[in-house]
């Protein structure tokens, strides 16, 4: 799929981020009842927190799953708000009692990441709108076990951007450095399998437009 601008020609309206994918998948039995599940993926440093960050403030009904993890929190993370850290021993549980919708190594084995089944169904079926943020095996394994969700690739303005704004954490050696930028690769290589691609070039314009896929327009 070819990128393109979709911002909006009236300027009272905010601007849209470039925009490309399919046309948008019919509703389903959850949707119809008012909840939709989003799928949203991009590479590390894209600034997916941002753009989630913004979207609470613009939709407060909103269900935001909660990922496990194996990885150690970094400065100002929160157990339980912004991940569940539950360690390898933990996650290997979770994995075993079949709690996780979806679950993956990431970054060269680096960690495990999973998305707990039971909240997100929950919110579902109270008809919450629902975002799950994954990578982008997490992505492919929800497509394909849910076919009805909308899945949502996130990319930065260019690759040069994207290592700007990985270094400039400064959270990783530079092994997990290189890692993380060949995980990037691969991951923009594959943009073209999800229903939709937001460049992340203003946040509060990929939130609205977030907003419009899991409730309409905002």
């Amino acid at each position: 799929m070819s990128a393109h601008s979709a911002r909006s020609a009236d300027p009272a309206e905010p601007a849209r981020p470039a925009e490309s994918g399919a046309s948008r998948p019919p509703a389903s039995s959850d949707e119809r009842r008012g909840g939709r599940l989003v799928v949203l993926a991009g590479p590390s440093g894209v600034g997916k927190s941002s753009i989630v960050s913004a979207l609470r403030r613009h939709l407060p009904e909103l269900y935001f799953s909660v990922s496990a993890t194996t990885r150690d929190p970094r400065q100002g993370e929160v157990d339980g708000r912004d991940y569940l850290f539950v360690g390898r021993a933990g996650f290997d549980q979770l994995v075993e009692r079949g709690e996780l919708l979806e679950w993956a190594e990431i970054h060269g084995g680096l960690q495990r990441s999973g998305t707990p089944r039971e909240p997100v169904e929950k919110a579902l079926c109270a008809g919450r709108p629902v975002l799950v943020e994954v990578d982008l095996h997490g992505a492919r394994a929800i497509k394909a076990a849910r076919p009805d969700v909308v899945t949502v690739f996130v990319e930065p303005p260019s690759f040069e951007e994207l290592a700007r704004r990985l270094r400039s954490r400064g959270t990783e050696n530079p092994e997990q450095f290189e890692r993380r930028l060949q995980s990037a690769r691969e991951e923009l290589a594959s943009r073209t399998e999800f229903d939709v691609a937001l460049v992340n070039d203003d946040v509060e314009a990929v939130a609205v437009r977030l907003v419009e896929l899991l409730v309409g327009r905002a």
